[in-house]
């Protein structure tokens, strides 16, 4: 979906700002994949140096770009890094077609800038089992090449979209040994996300220097906090990936630096927030928070039950305080629960309690806090000490008329 069209009425009010981060550049144009007038292939070419981690989706049916990526990390740092996405084929689900193209456009990856086909990564996003017509991707190298600039990577945002209404973008820095260091990150995702670490795609750059093993435990510790405790459809993806590069531009150590951890989490969130709020057909952002769990996993397994059930999610789109499906989702979700110390609150709002609608409740108020465009519902269990938020969106039959077209 182009930008402009159709925005997301949860979308931020424009692109951010992001800062330049040393020692990588990007570059994007359009190769015609699938789309016509747009940027559909990107490339960002990373210093020497430069440690990569990263997160994939756990599909057995994983596409192969995921797979070759997945093989990919934790090689030697010694040389520069390259990462390739188009959008419009996901190049998943194609047989031997799919490596194939794997292999042509890192060859030519590495031809056109003179990266190891070791350190060249690449993804694909869009239609599953449709072979990826690679060579209008590889025909397009030089011109990537010799076009990369350190201040496109809003162009770069913009040419991995597919149904998404708008790029999505965040930055934050940190003090670390009294010096400053950036982190700037960008990610697609509208549709198919649940992500389990949618057709969803993340990269994240930073100037630090960081230790490889570290910066992947620290990845990986911040997306189980942000992108897996997100879901538009309940549907994981073949080709969710999630890179991040850290260039050591700077020259500052981050490795084992909290402030640096908090920023990149920062980040993460934020690109989270992101996919969610442009959910396909979403009109309203909704947080989930649930507390009193037995422990902390069963309190995300209640969260994504609630936030992934189509009657929760379409009550919510029709601004109905229906608190009796939240009791449903709970009850389903296969995590430890008792019906008589559950309690839920639609914003301030206590709705039920002890097995029973709450004395003092009011529908009227529960139906207020449903007209706002930020939903916030809390469930404690009465259990533990267990505590999970997960974030979601409605589901409006927007969703049906993007995905009932979505091949045409």
């Amino acid at each position: 979906m182009a930008e402009g069209a159709n925005v997301s009425p949860l979308a931020p009010a424009k692109f951010p700002d992001l800062p330049i981060i040393d020692g990588v550049t990007f570059s994007a144009l359009a190769a015609g994949v699938k789309y016509t007038g747009r940027d559909d292939v990107m490339l960002a070419q990373c210093v020497p140096g430069t440690a990569i981690a990263g997160t994939f989706t756990r599909s057995a049916t994983r596409s192969a770009p995921v797979l070759d990526c997945q093989a990919k990390l934790g090689g030697s740092t010694k040389d520069g890094a390259a990462i390739l996405v188009n959008s419009g084929n996901s190049n998943a689900f194609t047989g031997r077609n799919g490596q194939a193209a794997v292999d042509g456009i890192v060859q030519a990856v590495s031809s056109a800038t003179g990266t190891p086909a070791s350190r060249v990564f690449t993804a694909s996003t869009g239609v599953i089992g449709e072979p990826l017509p690679f060579e209008r991707i590889t025909t397009k190298l030089g011109e990537l090449n010799t076009s990369l600039s350190a201040d496109k990577i809003a162009d770069a945002a913009r040419a991995i979209m597919t149904t998404d209404t708008y790029p999505k973008g965040a930055s934050a820095t940190c003090e670390v040994a009294g010096k400053t260091v950036k982190i700037a990150g960008i990610a697609k995702g509208s549709g198919m996300i649940a992500p389990d670490m949618a057709t969803m795609l993340v990269y994240i750059f930073t100037d630090a220097k960081v230790d490889q093993d570290a910066l992947q435990a620290m990845t990986a510790t911040s997306c189980d906090s942000t992108f897996n405790c997100i879901t538009v459809d309940s549907d994981t993806s073949t080709s969710d990936s999630l890179l991040v590069a850290a260039t050591g531009a700077s020259g500052v150590d981050a490795t084992g630096n909290k402030a640096f951890e908090v920023a990149l989490n920062e980040v993460m969130l934020d690109l989270a927030h992101q996919v969610v709020r442009d959910g396909e057909g979403a009109t309203k952002f909704v947080e989930i928070n649930v507390t009193g769990a037995v422990d902390d996993v069963s309190a995300k397994i209640h969260g994504l039950s609630i936030a992934n059930s189509p009657l929760v999610k379409t009550a919510i789109a029709g601004e109905d305080p229906n608190w009796g499906r939240v009791v449903m989702a709970v009850g389903k979700s296969g995590a430890p629960a008792d019906r008589d110390t559950l309690s839920i609150w639609f914003g301030d709002t206590l709705v039920a309690e002890n097995g029973w609608v709450s004395q003092n409740y009011q529908e009227e108020d529960a139906a207020e806090h449903m007209k706002s465009d930020h939903i916030c519902i809390r469930v404690d269990c009465g259990m533990g000490t267990g505590s999970s938020t997960v974030w979601t969106c409605d589901l409006t039959h927007g969703y049906i008329e993007i995905n009932a077209d979505y091949r045409s």
